[in-house]
């Protein structure tokens, strides 16, 4: 029988995560409670509808030639897909005996021994990295961030690619040291292919009022064209470069 998943919503033809036109999944489910999170919707595992792998897959072939002709596949995000893994597992194996490229978008807060359900099927991971300082990790995220540097690690070992995004949140995540002991950190992964800085917003305020949640970052500003310059210059400093 195959598993079915939590399914929060499904975007046909995007194009900003990974590489060409994706199919986007997203699963419903997050133990992470960031606080300028924007899909702060998907956080229960019980929203959405129920989907068999099965149905999932039928539905995804539907746009291989749109896959095809921009090099572009499935993209499973969430909330944090990684909680489903057993379905992560399934549907990404049916997705490489179809010839499709698969791509997780993750915070990596998953168990190793959970990943090898998916990884072995996994083509390109777009991992989350919300702040290289565990104590601050906390703070933004409502977790320690232990198990995303060991997903980082681990799928160093395993060679598998990875685009790394990082939030800048102006007196949250943009601290010149932090971003410097970032930098040295992903110095230490030869398997990433692209950095992505992105600024953080407030475009999901909206979500957490209609939630009842109170939002805490209402009062930050999204970081000025200068303080992205001055973030970005630091990882040049260190080789790194940024998108």
């Amino acid at each position: 029988m195959p598993s079915q998943a939590r399914v929060h919503s499904i975007e046909t033809c995007g194009t900003v995560d990974g590489p060409g036109i994706r199919y986007i999944l997203f699963l419903a489910g997050c133990p992470l409670r960031c606080k300028y999170c924007h899909n702060c919707d998907t956080w229960k595992k019980n929203v959405g509808e129920l989907m068999t792998v099965e149905e999932i897959i039928a539905d995804v072939i539907k746009y291989k030639p749109y896959f095809k002709f921009s090099k572009g596949g499935i993209t499973v995000s969430g909330g944090e897909p990684t909680l489903q893994w057993q379905v992560l597992g399934e549907l990404f194996k049916l997705c490489k005996a179809e010839e499709i490229h698969t791509c997780l978008d993750t915070s990596g807060y998953c168990d190793l021994d959970k990943g090898e359900a998916f990884l072995p099927y996994t083509d390109l991971v777009l991992l989350d990295i919300k702040h290289i300082d565990n104590e601050k990790h906390k703070a933004l995220t409502g977790v320690e961030n232990h198990k995303t540097l060991a997903f980082a690690r681990h799928l160093r070992d395993r060679n598998i690619p990875v685009w790394i995004r990082y939030v800048v949140v102006p007196g949250y995540s943009d601290d010149p040291l932090d971003i410097e002991k970032l930098c040295r950190f992903l110095k230490t992964l030869d398997n990433i292919q692209r950095v992505e800085l992105l600024p953080y917003h407030k475009m999901g305020i909206s979500k957490w009022q209609e939630m009842g949640l109170a939002y805490e970052l209402e009062h930050v500003d999204p970081p000025t064209e200068d303080q992205m310059k001055r973030i970005r210059k630091i990882f040049e400093e260190y080789g790194i470069q940024t998108y």
